[in-house]
């Protein structure tokens, strides 16, 4: 493996918190000014392909993998267009946890899970489901999420108390959370709305 691939992956799998400068020259042994010379060879590699749609955004110390600017009316048609789509079980359960836990990192959202939770929440962030909250006050200062507005009216919900009601919500970020009262509700009242939709929609 070479270090530019090293941090593309990095990038990747940070998600739209992004990684400080530190931690990956940390990870993939190199000096800080080793590191950033290898992520400006990056950021030029992708400012010069025409092929990709990705971008490398430097916000202070924190670098995040993105999409290009001229990508943004494409993705505002997906994410307009994408609510008519079922959620992957991934995502639903990704859905349940924020709902439940919120203001929850992503960390925090994967300790539950198990797995990387990255592409679920920006799938999320894109249908306008849940959003950004502000940070964490702790080290790194992680994104905290939450759900918006849009959620609540998509569900048919007044407000976050309506939500199905859980007898025995977890108190510690390891402990799983019941899938039969948990995961399974949220699927059986998004497959309903879904395809409400699509049924209004003449699908």
């Amino acid at each position: 493996m070479n270090k530019l691939s090293q941090i593309e992956v990095l990038l990747f799998v940070s998600g739209n918190e992004g990684v400080t400068l530190e931690e990956l020259a940390h990870v993939i042994g190199c000096s800080t000014s080793e590191t950033y010379d290898l992520i400006q060879v990056l950021i030029k590699k992708y400012h010069d392909d025409e092929l990709s749609g990705m971008s490398i955004l430097e916000v202070g110390n924190v670098f995040l993998l993105t999409t290009k600017q001229e990508y943004s009316n494409l993705l505002k048609k997906f994410a307009a267009s994408s609510v008519t789509q079922s959620l992957s079980q991934a995502a639903i359960e990704c859905l349940a946890i924020v709902a439940y836990k919120q203001p929850i990192t992503r960390i925090e959202l994967e300790e539950i899970r198990g797995v990387n939770s990255s592409g679920s929440i920006q799938r999320l962030i894109s249908r306008q489901l849940i959003t950004e909250k502000g940070r964490k006050d702790s080290p790194g200062r992680p994104i905290l999420y939450g759900t918006t507005p849009y959620f609540l009216d998509y569900f048919g919900l007044k407000d976050l108390s309506s939500l199905p009601a859980i007898t025995e919500l977890e108190e510690e970020a390891e402990k799983a959370i019941p899938n039969d009262l948990f995961f399974d509700r949220f699927k059986e009242k998004f497959d309903e709305i879904d395809s409400e939709n699509k049924t209004e929609m003449g699908e």
